[in-house]
């Protein structure tokens, strides 16, 4: 069986690593890849990105199956083509994947259907938006409306930040049409989580739980990244709170899509601000809705699952997810990034990239912003790189992936030295 997996980051790297070692699997198509998927033995870069061109080439080559990993195609329209030519992709289509391409249109679905979320407005004049930024006082969050890329959110901790935010969104245009639209929210206050799940249309599917590390340097300083690494399990995500977030969050969101006549298909990325307190009473918030998965949470999730994820993907294509299950490898999955020099707001490119070590079962570095030239790999994004471990306990995985870490080299690699922190006891480095 052939597969074809559309993206180029982390994320859909580890998505074909994971689908490869299915035995049914011949061959996966990457579109457009990196150069960790030019690398992989059974894989093949495409240099094809538009719905109809990805759709001719499904055709050609007998692919049974395709899996959307980022958000713009979806925005574009990718699964509707698919469909409109009965081919077998699974993802949201361009409709019900605006609770991603659009901060707005999920704010007001949210509010309709009373699913938990921060208090905001949408602006698109520059002048009432500062205006509501001096009367609710800082900190908050300003986001674009539109995909930005992962820069399209800015958490300001003075009304200075704000009001340079808003400057930047609807003032200078530096985001374009993504930016042509501001929502302005309340910052929560908690620690956040990542749920994933996959839905079929009726049924849910949840992955495993994951925390991702969205700010640049450690103990989450610095401004906001698309995610400087991630951990699963989350320990904050206990059994009573996943129940709550199932109830409270996941299944009124997929209700609430089918009665808006735009039933949800493909991955759905929760994003969730948790209050503290005990469980039954902690505040549970959606901070965004993404309609794919989490990069860097794919990559430890894909290092955790044990059954053959080409029998999911199939389940779900079938609307028969509830059929499906995932068989989870109870250790601790660890996924740190290295990014290039000035990453997240001008990134360098076309450095050589050395010392990345063999993958084991235990350790695999995935490849994000990687570009494979006369046999050499280079920087070619931000993120560069996601060096993935697996151990018994968080401070066990934190010092195997850490140790690959450090052989990997180029010019201006930063990382941060802390992912998992959270679920560590500062004491005695055990889970809280």
């Amino acid at each position: 069986m052939k597969l074809l997996v559309i993206g180029s980051g982390g994320r859909e790297h580890a998505l074909a690593w994971r689908l490869l070692q299915s035995t049914r699997v011949k061959h996966i198509y990457v579109a457009p890849g990196n150069g960790g998927t030019a690398l992989m033995s059974g894989a093949s870069n495409i240099e094809l990105s538009e719905p109809e061109a990805l759709a001719a080439f499904v055709k050609e080559h007998g692919i049974a199956l395709t899996v959307v990993g980022p958000e713009a195609p979806l925005a574009k329209g990718v699964v509707d083509t698919f469909r409109r030519h009965g081919l077998k992709i699974f993802g949201p289509t361009k409709a019900a994947a605006q609770l991603e391409s659009s901060k707005d249109f999920a704010k007001q679905f949210m509010v309709r259907h009373k699913i938990p979320t921060a208090a905001y407005q949408t602006f698109t004049d520059p002048i009432a938006a500062h205006k509501y930024i001096d009367a609710q006082g800082a900190p908050i969050v300003i986001k674009a409306d539109g995909l930005a890329a992962g820069k399209g959110v800015v958490v300001a901790e003075t009304l200075k930040q704000a009001h340079d935010a808003v400057d930047a969104m609807l003032g200078d245009g530096s985001l374009g049409a993504a930016g042509a639209r501001v929502v302005i929210e309340e910052c929560l206050l908690g620690e956040e989580a990542s749920f994933i799940v996959l839905c079929d249309g009726k049924n849910i599917l949840p992955l495993a739980t994951s925390q991702d590390h969205k700010r640049l340097k450690d103990a989450d300083q610095g401004p906001n990244t698309g995610g400087m690494g991630a951990y699963s399990p989350a320990p904050v995500v206990s059994p009573a709170l996943h129940q709550r977030i199932m109830q409270e969050v996941i299944q009124p969101t997929i209700a609430g899509m089918t009665a808006d006549g735009i039933p949800f298909t493909g991955f759905l990325y929760a994003g969730l601000m948790i209050g503290p307190g005990a469980d039954a009473q902690r505040a549970i918030k959606v901070l965004e809705f993404n309609c794919r998965m989490g990069d860097p949470e794919t990559q430890p999730i894909m290092m955790r699952i044990r059954s053959d994820l080409l029998e999911v993907f199939e389940h779900a294509v079938k609307s028969t997810l509830d059929q499906a299950k995932i068989d989870w490898d109870p250790r601790t999955a660890l996924g740190v990034v290295m990014a290039s020099a000035n990453y997240p707001d001008t990134p360098r490119t076309g450095d050589t990239i050395q010392g990345i070590p063999e993958a084991t079962a235990d350790c695999v570095v995935f490849h994000a912003g990687t570009a494979l030239k006369d046999g050499v790999l280079h920087t070619a994004g931000g993120r560069v790189l996601c060096v993935t471990a697996l151990d018994n306990s968080v401070r066990a995985t934190q010092q195997r992936a850490y140790q690959a870490v450090a052989a990997i080299k180029f010019d201006g690699a930063q990382y941060r030295s802390d992912i998992g922190w959270r679920a560590l006891d500062a004491a005695n480095g055990e889970l809280r």
